[in-house]
């Protein structure tokens, strides 16, 4: 009995993490946590009134002796207090809409057509159970993503068998990724660092193990890293084609 009553404050544990979302590590992050902290001030501040109220009504209306055969006068409303329950929530609502629409819409994914042409372009291929990023020098790479610092990274977004979602906790939020169908999205001014990104759409039996990894670094450590890849690839081409004319010389000698 006492080993299941240690299961709650275990389960607490769990929370020590720091929430990653609320440490974002790019615009595109930062606004999307912004959004969170503004629409919780304003649920503090609703709160608070609620409870200074109803504080306030449990003291001054409570039952006693004095009141216990007190009746009040019937009243049949108040427009002042009617109009203000009304006027301050529209209020609220439209403070937290204006700022949540502009982001929103400014961050929502697009179609292959609506796409910003500007940026640095990668290839995002989700598949049970693993991601697959290709960058513009046709370069592939699972599991792993590079992207440089500062600059806008769009991401050509498509999956070859479920819905997936693209998330990057500390970067930007969770994108669907839909089967033949193109989605584009951008992350904005990404600080240098290393991050994890995860599938956060429930794919099948291994969903949990698909992560990967995120590094963000320089833009000549970008350009680097996009070079030696080529470099390695022509070097690959060329190391397998003197291989193949050392075999077809190898077999001409042996047939004198």
């Amino acid at each position: 009995m006492k080993k299941i009553a240690i299961l709650p404050f275990i389960m607490l544990l769990a929370g020590c993490q720091s929430i990653t979302v609320l440490d974002p590590k790019s615009s595109t992050g930062k606004e999307q946590a912004y959004l969170i902290w503004f629409s919780l001030a304003i649920m503090a501040i609703v709160l608070l009134v609620v409870f200074i109220l109803f504080t306030r009504f449990v003291i001054r209306y409570r039952y006693t002796e004095k009141k216990a055969e007190f009746i009040p006068k019937d009243v049949k409303g108040n427009l002042k207090y009617e109009l203000t329950w009304t006027i301050v929530p529209f209020l609220l609502l439209a403070v937290l809409a204006i700022p949540t629409l502009k982001i929103t819409f400014n961050q929502s994914p697009e179609t292959e057509a609506e796409a910003n042409t500007n940026g640095i372009h990668i290839n995002v291929t989700a598949e049970q159970f693993r991601w697959t990023f290709e960058h513009k020098n046709s370069k592939t790479v699972h599991n792993e993503l590079i992207i440089p610092e500062n600059k806008d990274i769009v991401f050509h977004l498509i999956s070859k068998d479920v819905i997936h979602s693209f998330w990057i906790p500390e970067l930007a939020g969770k994108v669907d990724v839909i089967p033949n169908k193109e989605l584009t999205y951008v992350i904005k001014n990404a600080e240098i660092g290393e991050y994890d990104g995860k599938c956060a759409e429930f794919c099948g039996i291994q969903h949990a193990n698909m992560t990967f990894d995120v590094k963000v670094v320089s833009l000549d450590e970008y350009n680097q890293y996009l070079n030696q890849s080529s470099n390695q690839a022509i070097k690959k081409k060329h190391s397998n084609i003197n291989g193949l004319v050392r075999s077809v010389r190898h077999e001409s000698i042996n047939l004198w």
